[in-house]
């Protein structure tokens, strides 16, 4: 079953590289300009990952992590042009599983995606033999 991934960011560039790049991967994309959009969607739709810009028009990408956060434990990480301890700690703070300052190698987000995917992967399989 291919997993499905949602992308917020407001900068096209960016949010069409990822989406590229993880659909080589061979997952399914949807992306957002806003966080807002993506939440909308989110609440009828959910996905099995997702990925936050944190400055965006609207709500900012913490707080659509939050409101996630209220509903689901489905992987995120954050990207952010901030790169400051503060905005670090909070994302992590707030639950995101990784965070990621811009400019980043969308190669190496695929690679982070698919690491957490494994790590899931493998709880469920442990689980399920308990």
């Amino acid at each position: 079953m291919t997993k499905k991934i949602y992308i917020a960011d407001d900068e096209d560039n960016i949010r069409l590289a990822i989406k590229a790049f993880l659909e080589k991967a061979e997952y399914e994309v949807v992306d957002f300009a806003t966080g807002d959009e993506l939440l909308a969607e989110f609440e009828q739709t959910p996905s099995d990952f997702v990925i936050l810009d944190v400055m965006m028009p609207g709500s900012n990408g913490f707080t659509i992590l939050r409101s996630i956060r209220e509903q689901s434990t489905v992987p995120i990480i954050m990207l952010t042009a901030r790169d400051s301890d503060l905005d670090y700690a909070t994302g992590l703070d707030l639950g995101s599983d990784d965070y990621f300052t811009k400019p980043f190698s969308p190669m190496e987000l695929v690679m982070r995606v698919k690491a957490i995917f494994r790590r899931m992967d493998f709880e469920k399989e442990k689980h399920s033999k308990d």
